[in-house]
């Protein structure tokens, strides 16, 4: 069998996959079989890590965390646009357009997604170097989180020599409101709007937890190409498409007025769009015209932004309802009449908290003005007193769980509410969810309806009872049957080896997330010596203030916590850390891993170092004690050598592991 070739071959129909389902919007086969095409590929690169190439379409799972972004000039400036804001500013452009262009000229009429600019710089087909906005001048390079994101492409067709195109990454509405609903089930604070969400992944020092974010790119700019072939922007739009780019759709006009309708439709439709925009971009076609009218310090003059004022709308206030959270905090929502806002139906509003009730002066039977906040989240801006009913009463929080009726306390930061019982129904089902969900004991198949399936028909009533599930009940639930039983069974069953991390992240102790669980599972290696730790042993751990050793400690108390442990022991899931540690000859040493390793992935390098008391560090430093360098070692390597830091290969590594 030839390696090499099937290799080759594989990522040859993935890159043909990633073009129909992104840029011709025409998938021929499911997500599954894609993902099986994408396995074959991952387990012959794994086998020979040598045929590697940073294009494979395996490396958008993203490389190793990074300490910094480094500075980036921009070859061509990521200029900003000109807003305007009505139609008689926009015809002031075009007057100025046929004062300098008496010849005649064309406009491209594009939507303005809201996502964050980037530049993307490929050499020979090859996507080599991608940079964020900054200041238009300077940006930072963001190239590992840029290789995560789906829909870029890492090596195109019939390219120059040289290309630069600009693109916007962003979250799609739909993958935002996952992750708002799954940040809602951990008690986290939700994201504002999905370009907020894109900035902040992108900016994220591990591509990792870029990759997690399923960002996508959409292009609309070539910056630079070496074969300088093209007349217009309507052209290079068309060629970067057939290179393989998502790009940005775009209708051609001869008359400012007739951008009019267009820009309209944009407007009237964009919450149909799977991304968010802001507004419509109105540019000249002909790159001759635009080199000839320039730019001013800030901005092209050949262009401008029209934006959409953000739509509000009048709605009558039904009801106020009080929702419980996997963590307990009361939240209050406002049901209103239904109302069609920004491109859907919007019937509720969360309302926060008391205190912000209290500022709107809210009451069930006022009229509020509703607005979508990012064009996404529905929230109450003002209410209109003039028409409030004369039986409007003021609406207090509960003060004891509208779910099980326990009391509720106020958190110490004296905002929230929250019920202080762990058997509250509300609170089951998100724990339960979130003990299966992916950051936690990654159950596959075991999603919130899957949980409310299973908790209504009074089969799991904590977390240890999945233990316990037989699959000819749990076939007889809705929309699950034989094999999806026996899937998720198997399912259950493989987590009960998901270490000892995983665990607490599950048990959602408060303030002990993935990072803090790692922390702790790493320095304990067995759940039953956490459970002996008392506060003052918690606090001396990096990362563990004492309020969260507090919240540890508490939480083992819990006789509900107990009783759940003991139930998990029972039914053979492991507390045992998966990275058992062997013996302390690497304490007080930090490894740092360069370059592809023959022997080894990063991973198992990274858990062998720490298995033995060392520390796996991703930035070399003048505390770094040795380098492990493999092939292709690069910039790490050279700093290691300046700071004569001692450089050892895989077969020293191997000898120090005997």
């Amino acid at each position: 069998m030839d390696v090499q070739k099937d290799i080759i071959s594989l990522r040859r129909e993935l890159e043909r996959h990633n073009r129909l389902y992104y840029v011709e919007d025409a998938p021929e086969i499911s997500d599954y079989e894609y993902d099986l095409l994408m396995q074959r590929l991952k387990a012959l690169e794994a086998e020979h890590p040598e045929l590697i190439t940073p294009d494979s379409p395996t490396q958008k799972v993203g490389g190793e965390a990074l300490s910094k972004f480094e500075p980036v000039q921009h070859q061509v400036p990521l200029e900003s646009l000109t807003d305007v804001f009505s139609y008689e500013e926009l015809f002031a452009f075009g007057e100025r357009m046929d004062a300098s262009l008496p010849e005649g000229h064309s406009y491209v009429v594009e939507p303005k997604i809201d996502g964050l600019s980037m530049s993307l710089e490929y050499e020979n087909g090859v996507f080599v170097r991608g940079a964020t906005r900054g200041d238009g001048v300077t940006g930072e390079n963001v190239t590992e989180n840029l290789r995560t994101v789906r829909s870029l492409p890492l090596r195109i067709e019939n390219a120059p020599e040289r290309l630069i195109v600009r693109g916007e990454v962003y979250m799609s509405k739909a993958v935002f409101e996952e992750l708002n609903a799954q940040r809602e089930l951990n008690g986290e604070p939700l994201l504002a709007n999905p370009r907020n969400a894109a900035a902040g992944s992108m900016r994220q020092l591990d591509p990792k937890v870029a990759a997690s974010r399923k960002l996508d790119i959409i292009c609309f700019n070539m910056q630079y190409s070496s074969d300088e072939k093209y007349l217009s922007h309507a052209e290079t739009l068309d060629a970067m498409r057939s290179m393989g780019f998502p790009v940005v759709p775009y209708k051609k006009f001869n008359d400012i007025k007739d951008c009019v309708e267009r820009i309209q439709w944009l407007g009237e439709n964009r919450g149909d769009l799977p991304y968010d925009m802001d507004g419509a971009v109105i540019k000249l076609d002909a790159l001759s015209q635009r080199a000839a009218l320039g730019s001013t310090a800030k901005a092209p003059r050949w262009a401008v932004a029209f934006k959409y004022p953000p739509e509000k709308k009048e709605s009558r206030v039904l009801d106020i309802v009080v929702q419980v959270g996997r963590t307990g905090v009361l939240t209050p929502k406002v049901i209103v009449e239904p109302v069609r806002l920004a491109g859907t139906t919007v019937s509720a509003a969360t309302l926060h908290n008391q205190d912000n009730i209290d500022r709107l002066d809210l009451r069930i039977g006022d009229t509020v003005l509703l607005q979508k906040a990012g064009e996404i989240i529905p929230e109450v801006l003002s209410v209109n007193k003039e028409k409030r009913p004369a039986d409007a009463v003021p609406f207090t929080m509960p003060t004891v769980c509208p779910e099980c009726g326990s009391p509720v306390v106020r958190d110490e930061d004296g905002v929230a509410l929250r019920c202080t019982s762990p058997e509250c129904p509300a609170q089951r089902l998100r724990n339960i969810a979130h003990f299966a969900s992916r950051e936690a004991m990654d159950i596959e198949g075991l999603g919130i309806s899957v949980c409310e399936s299973l908790i209504s028909s009074g089969l799991v009533k904590d977390a240890s009872d999945l233990y316990y599930l037989e699959a000819e009940p749990v076939a007889q639930l809705e929309r699950m049957g034989d094999k999806s039983a026996k899937n998720l069974i198997a399912a259950i069953e493989n987590s009960k080896q998901a270490g000892l991390a995983r665990l607490l992240c599950a048990f959602g102790i408060r303030q002990v997330g993935q990072k803090a669980a790692k922390v702790l599972a790493s320095h304990y290696g067995d759940l039953d010596e956490l459970m002996a730790a008392d506060a003052a042993a918690l606090t001396t751990i990096p990362d563990i203030g004492e309020i969260t050793a507090g919240f540890i400690v508490d939480w083992f108390q819990n006789p509900q916590s107990q009783d759940l442990i003991n139930k998990l022991r029972a039914a053979g899931v492991s507390f045992q850390s998966r990275e058992e540690k062997k013996d302390d000859r690497f304490a007080g040493l930090t490894f740092v891993l360069t370059g592809t390793l023959s022997r080894f992935t990063r991973d198992e390098a990274s858990a062998i170092i720490e298995s033995f008391g060392g520390k796996a560090s991703s930035s070399v430093s003048k505390k770094t004690s040795y380098v492990l360098a493999g092939e292709n070692a690069g910039s790490k390597l050279t700093k290691a050598e300046s700071l004569g830091i001692k450089i050892i290969s895989e077969e020293e590594f191997e000898s120090m592991i005997q």
